[in-house]
């Protein structure tokens, strides 16, 4: 009997493929369990058909993800941290950190794709790897810099012109 599986199953097949089981294993187990469906000349032509575009989906995905990519390789972020002595920063720049500053720019990337390779404790220019697929891997400049000093520019308040003090009028004595 051939059947299309509907699932992956371990040691008869992959999702989609067209396979040869015995009578009964197909008859009694696969297709009432929904894991396979008889293969008619139709069926199957409806699986080469959802296979094809299925393929032309992943193939437009992929163009996109190594485009992005391609875009990212030329993204710079900066990431303003406090610094202490000899320009060494509080903790880490974590990848959270990048995203947020990528976000600015326009790029929605996830945190948990993006790797640093080392540490970064101290401020310079480093780079962030964006795993999009295992194709496409983006490689982000991270430029660290120390938080600039706000200065708050009180504005004086225009001086209100002095009046002179009013005389209380004192009580003659009587």
């Amino acid at each position: 009997m051939k059947v299309i599986l509907l699932q992956d199953i371990p040691k008869v097949g992959e999702e989609g493929d067209v396979v040869g089981v015995k009578d009964g294993f197909g008859r009694n187990y696969l297709i009432p369990q929904g894991l396979a469906i008889l293969a008619t000349d139709s069926a199957i032509k409806h699986n080469a058909e959802l296979k094809r575009q299925a393929s032309r989906k992943l193939s437009q995905k992929k163009e996109e993800q190594l485009k992005l990519a391609a875009e990212l390789s030329k993204a710079e972020v900066v990431v303003e941290v406090k610094v202490g002595a000899e320009d060494r920063i509080f903790g880490t720049v974590t990848p959270t950190q990048v995203a947020v500053q990528l976000a600015a720019q326009g790029f929605e990337v996830d945190r948990r794709i993006i790797e640093i390779k080392e540490e970064i404790k101290s401020l310079g220019v480093y780079t962030a790897d964006v795993r999009l697929s295992a194709d496409a891997i983006g490689q982000v400049k991270v430029r660290v810099e120390g938080e600039k000093a706000e200065v708050e520019e009180v504005e004086e308040a225009p001086e209100a012109p002095t009046e002179a003090p009013t005389e209380v009028a004192e009580e003659t004595e009587e």
